[in-house]
């Protein structure tokens, strides 16, 4: 399940992770619907799914300042405006990175990605930040 924030309702992100994502998509509100979620409830909303990837481009709120959890994995894209049709693109890289293909490696895990295709991350056992290029 790959679960994204408001930030992206009506630009069409859903659409295009729906076109190669075989599992859900949905929004962060699907999962308390008619409530305001702030960002410090979002770690307990994800803990209750399976092992889902949350994705944002509110990098502020999430890079290092949640702590990564076994049970779901955060991915936060900084990105201007105009290139927010590239998220798809870039999910798709990240996922099929032979390191975080499916859900399992995934968890446990904070990205960040940049619309140059640099990946910084850190886990569960770390706070010390590693980094690729997808």
């Amino acid at each position: 399940m790959i679960v994204l924030d408001e930030q992206l309702l009506g630009r069409e992100v859903d659409v295009a992770v729906s076109q190669w994502y075989p599992g859900s998509v949905c929004w962060v509100t699907d999962l308390r619907p008619g409530t305001v979620i702030k960002d410090d409830a979002i770690p307990a909303l994800l803990s209750q799914q399976r092992q889902p990837s949350f994705v944002t481009i509110n990098v502020s709120h999430f890079w290092k300042k949640m702590r990564a959890d076994r049970h779901f994995c955060i991915v936060c894209i900084k990105i201007l405006d105009k290139d927010v049709p590239r998220i798809s693109r870039l999910l798709k890289l990240l996922f099929g990175h032979r390191n975080f293909r499916t859900k399992s490696q995934r968890s446990g895990h904070v990205f960040r990605l940049k619309v140059d295709e640099q990946v910084q991350y850190y886990s569960l056992n770390t706070e010390e930040v590693h980094s690729f290029q997808l």
